[in-house]
């Protein structure tokens, strides 16, 4: 096995002490070392593939430079990807190491994960959920910095980072009203989240707004057997947009609580003969790409800010524990706005 690479090495390849290699190599502060110096440290130092000690760094500074990224199953549904994503490229910018455990919901299992992120002495742990739920951050937790991310809690003494529900549902309906609907229907399921509180808030703010009446009979909501699962999306969201197409009066646009929702209501309105802008405008949440693109026409939806959510939680969690520069920073509760993406789905009501 090949000898690992020291400092030693790096500074009798460069001809400079071994305290001067440290300073280049740890940038500290104040020590001086000509640009000439620098550079030629740096050119041996990738020469010989030189890596410093993270072992050593970490007893040095107390810290691990690195972080636990927990979820119940954020790491394995294609949707919250870029969650991960931003995350990670924060946490890189900063030369921090991400470790990431999907518990799949399994309570024994996150137990044991968090312990053995705490046994590796992470500088601290993001607690992420699907679909914004309101969470109690785990007993083990509470003494290392800690951010909830995609999930709220009631405790002012917790930051979290979630998208704001309310604005996006809100944000849906309003385009909808501004192409000139008024009866505009909901669908939804029946899971008990705030992400469905909040989308019913924004829809029913949008309507007042305009004057436009609301009426409950236009929400239809259907049980999903298994939240995540795009089939059992799909399938509820065709049976609520059935139930809401065939009444007496029919809205003129429906507004589904995700994108997959809205597949379903395609569906329902092919079968009833109704053509999707043109009798039936429909607008989705989440911009699921593959989902929202690949639907005829393609569905102008509402994006949930995956990246900008696992970026925000990583700088608030870097904050905490002082590893972006500067004394630690005070907790936060953020809510991250959600942008409409505007596709072909929506337009004006038919005249009739």
């Amino acid at each position: 096995m090949a000898r690992r690479i020291g400092i030693k090495d790096v500074a009798a390849a460069a001809g400079v002490s071994v305290a001067t290699v440290s300073n280049i190599l740890n940038r500290v502060e104040g020590k001086r070392a000509s640009q000439e110096t620098r550079e030629r440290v740096l050119r041996v130092a990738e020469e010989l593939g030189y890596a410093p000690n993270g072992l050593a760094r970490g007893l040095r500074t107390q810290r691990s430079h690195t972080i636990g990224f927990i979820s119940d199953e954020i790491a394995t549904t294609p949707n919250a990807s870029r969650m991960v994503l931003g995350a990670q490229e924060t946490a890189a910018a900063h030369g921090v190491v991400l470790l990431l455990v999907n518990t799949g919901g399994d309570e024994r299992l996150e137990r044991r994960s968090i312990e053995m992120l705490l046994q590796r002495q992470v500088d601290g742990v993001l607690y992420a959920t699907m679909y914004h739920q309101v969470v109690r951050l785990p007993a083990s937790l509470r003494s290392t910095p800690s951010v909830l991310l995609d999930a709220s809690c009631d405790d002012p003494a917790v930051g979290f980072v979630v998208p704001d529900e309310v604005q996006g549902g809100y944000t849906a309906v309003r385009e909808l009203i501004d192409h000139g609907h008024r009866r505009i229907g909901m669908t939804t399921g029946t899971a008990d989240i705030p992400a469905l509180h909040g989308r019913i808030a924004g829809y029913r703010k949008a309507l007042a707004e305009a004057g436009a009446p609301y009426d409950p009979a236009l929400i239809a909501s259907e049980e999903v057997a298994h939240l995540g699962s795009v089939a059992d999306d799909v399938a509820a969201g065709y049976r609520a947009a059935r139930r809401l197409l065939t009444t007496g009066q029919r809205p003129t646009a429906l507004f589904c609580f995700n994108d997959r929702m809205a597949a379903g209501a395609y569906r329902a309105a092919a079968e009833l003969g109704l053509s999707i802008p043109g009798d039936l405008s429909v607008i989705g949440f989440d911009n699921q790409e593959l989902v929202a693109e690949a639907l005829y026409p393609a569905l102008s939806t509402v994006q949930l800010p995956h990246y900008e959510m696992g970026e925000r939680a990583v700088t608030q969690l870097l904050a905490l524990t002082g590893t972006a520069g500067g004394p630690p920073a005070p907790v936060m509760q953020e809510m991250l706005h959600c942008p409409l993406v505007g596709r072909a789905s929506v337009t004006s009501p038919p005249r009739s």
